[in-house]
């Protein structure tokens, strides 16, 4: 449990070398950045994207890890989704691999993965949530 600079608990849970590219399972993570667990749990459920099950997976083991670690005194309700990102990973393989293509030809593609990193914060809905503005 590490503290942030307010004092405040921090739970955090990651996925690395998932197998989608991090710019599909960005679109995800924006959704749920800054909202309490369970409106983004249930968010999640309802996404047609496959990345929604992947960030699914990981919001639910920080969930996991704030029970463990407070020994179950966190208020489950009062827990927000503090940080949330996605970086890329290494391309599947190492390297670009290479597509048979028309008159002889090869066409490169890459298989791409990404790190998913969730962090959890124990707070008010209205002090964690940012501003919508629009």
């Amino acid at each position: 449990m590490a503290n942030t600079t307010d004092n405040q608990p921090e739970f955090r849970a990651s996925h690395r070398h998932a197998k989608i590219t991090a710019r599909k399972a960005r679109l995800v993570v924006d959704l749920v950045r800054g909202e309490p667990v369970n409106k983004a749990l249930i968010m999640l459920d309802r996404s047609p994207k496959r990345a929604a099950v992947l960030v699914g997976k990981v919001m639910r083991s920080a969930v996991a890890n704030a029970e463990q670690k407070t020994g179950g005194s966190v208020d489950l309700n009062q827990l927000m989704v503090g940080e949330a990102r996605v970086d890329e990973g290494p391309l599947l393989g190492g390297a670009r691999r290479w597509r048979p293509s028309a008159r002889g030809r090869a066409q490169p593609y890459a298989k791409r993965t990404s790190h998913i990193h969730i962090a959890l914060t124990a707070g008010t809905p209205a002090a964690a949530a940012p501003t919508k503005e629009g």
